[in-house]
């Protein structure tokens, strides 16, 4: 049972090591479209990042997506394939680098959550999905969005159609450490497994 709980434990460790160096991108604005072909993003602002710059809130640039094609409706959860395209560019302000902060892609479904609440005469909805792709310096970096907006959309036989405006939202994304990386941690909790194993035999 001791030895479960520790490769448990061993488990849980290495996709938070592997997680590393996070950003934190907070967007408001923009408009969130969806039809048959994907949900998009555009003209949403980046108003604070944490982990770069100086993390002082303020227009530090743009983000916008694209997903895959609508898949279908189920309750009131949308779904949208994985892939298309996920672009953060950041204009130099609060000490953002100019250009290119994550290019990327979604790497999940893209799911569209119909929250049920109504605000401001429009339905609330979510938008969450795993991304990957690569930062301004070269790093290969993971993570994920969680964006809300407030609109109306219909789903019929030309597949998800409308659009939605006042949207807010936060996506984190974090570094990829390079495989020597990960051996030298996996070798390290092995030790510490070791360690911990002779402790508890004791």
């Amino acid at each position: 049972m001791k030895r479960i709980v520790l490769l448990a434990l061993l488990a849980l460790a290495l996709p938070l090591a592997a997680f590393a160096g996070n950003i934190d991108f907070t967007n408001s604005g923009g408009t969130l479209t969806g039809s048959s072909a994907s949900l998009t993003l555009t003209g949403s602002q980046v108003i604070q990042i944490v982990g770069l710059g100086n993390g002082m809130p303020g227009i530090d640039g743009t983000m916008s997506f694209s997903t895959g094609s609508y898949v279908g409706t189920v309750g009131n959860v949308s779904t949208f394939n994985g892939g298309g395209s996920f672009l953060i560019v950041g204009n130099g302000n609060n000490g953002v680098p100019t250009g290119n902060i994550f290019v990327g892609s979604f790497t999940s479904p893209v799911l569209l959550t119909n929250t049920g609440v109504s605000v401001n005469g429009g339905t609330g909805y979510t938008v969450f999905g795993l991304i990957s792709g690569t930062l301004y310096n070269g790093q290969t970096a993971i993570g994920f969005t969680n964006q809300s907006w407030v609109g109306n959309f219909t789903t019929g036989e030309d597949g998800f159609m409308g659009s939605a405006t006042f949207g807010s939202g936060d996506t984190i994304v974090g570094t990829v450490p390079e495989p020597g990386t990960l051996g030298l941690l996996g070798t390290g909790l092995v030790g510490l497994a070791g360690v911990l194993r002779k402790k508890l035999k004791a």
